[in-house]
């Protein structure tokens, strides 16, 4: 008797598992993994969205993206950002959790507010402050006219590479913070006890964060990397409020191109656009994967 009940209460618990577990898993499936295969299989048709028709060949999309000129430079603008951007940030972010969790430091939570409050900002409207900041008359230029760093205004988002460069202290100062909060976790769930052995020991303050600090935070080091790798690839709000794109195409990114393909130019090229948008995809899955490899301290 004690046997059947203990397998009822089992299958009743299995039961309840699946209860929980279906209405996600269905969500899941509907909202991404279907959307997916069907945007493979868009990627290999070709036409209006009206009259839409296999391709010939069915790579025809995914063999023509590599002969678009805009399209690498999209690609090689994305990388850009990624490189510079991503690794001053993840730096940064650290430098000033490992700041902001000293337990003497006073007004820590208005320092930790403030520095968090960008993230808070929607999108579109922190780009339209870059923009107004960064415009030919704007207060950028008069700052740097009134130190004498320049003599005439600087046309900060007509250029190529200052409009790149105006984009990576965007997106700088945008998520900083974000990631900060995440390594400020990370550093409270680190034993204080631990760094007052390695004061007793004798070392110091570079020592202590290089070797204690940085080890103990590699699985937030990396999760953070992914999430800003995999935002970055996505870039898209920042190339289209800011510079849109322009000048002739030199800031643009791979998601500002797919809403071009697709929707923005007035021609909807869903089969191009979608073969571009599974393209981002396995770039995301690869650089995610040899993040976690990277950071896997596993034997």
């Amino acid at each position: 008797m004690k046997k059947k009940r203990g397998l009822g209460l089992l299958a009743k618990q299995e039961a309840a598992g699946w209860a929980f577990l279906t209405p996600a898993s269905l969500l899941i499936f509907i909202m991404s993994f279907y959307p997916m295969v069907q945007a493979f299989i868009t990627s290999l048709k070709t036409g209006s969205s009206a009259n839409m028709q296999w391709a010939e060949p069915l790579i025809k999309n995914y063999s023509r993206m590599f002969k678009d000129k805009v399209f690498m430079t999209s690609m090689g603008n994305t990388f850009l950002y990624l490189i510079i951007q991503v690794p001053i940030m993840l730096v940064l972010a650290i430098l000033l959790a490992q700041l902001l969790n000293n337990k003497d430091l006073k007004l820590r939570g208005l320092f930790r507010t403030l520095i968090f409050l960008p993230c808070a900002t929607a999108l579109v409207s922190y780009a339209l402050i870059f923009k107004t900041l960064f415009a030919t008359e704007g207060l950028i230029n008069a700052i740097l006219r009134g130190l004498g760093i320049i003599q005439e205004n600087v046309n900060w988002l007509g250029q190529s590479g200052t409009a790149k460069a105006v984009i990576i202290i965007a997106l700088l100062w945008r998520w900083t913070g974000y990631n900060m909060v995440f390594f400020l976790a990370g550093l409270q769930n680190i034993e204080y006890s631990v760094y007052e052995a390695a004061n007793i020991d004798g070392a110091s303050g570079w020592k202590t964060f290089w070797h204690i600090t940085v080890p103990l935070l590699r699985p937030v080091i990396v999760m953070t990397g992914i999430m800003s790798i995999n935002g970055t690839l996505q870039l898209f709000d920042e190339s289209v409020n800011l510079t849109n794109g322009g000048p002739s195409n030199t800031t643009i990114t791979m998601s500002h191109y797919i809403y071009n393909n697709s929707l923005g130019q007035g021609v909807a090229n869903f089969g191009y656009a979608s073969a571009l948008a599974f393209v981002v995809f396995i770039l995301v899955a690869v650089l995610a994967f040899i993040n976690m490899k990277v950071g896997d301290t596993r034997d």
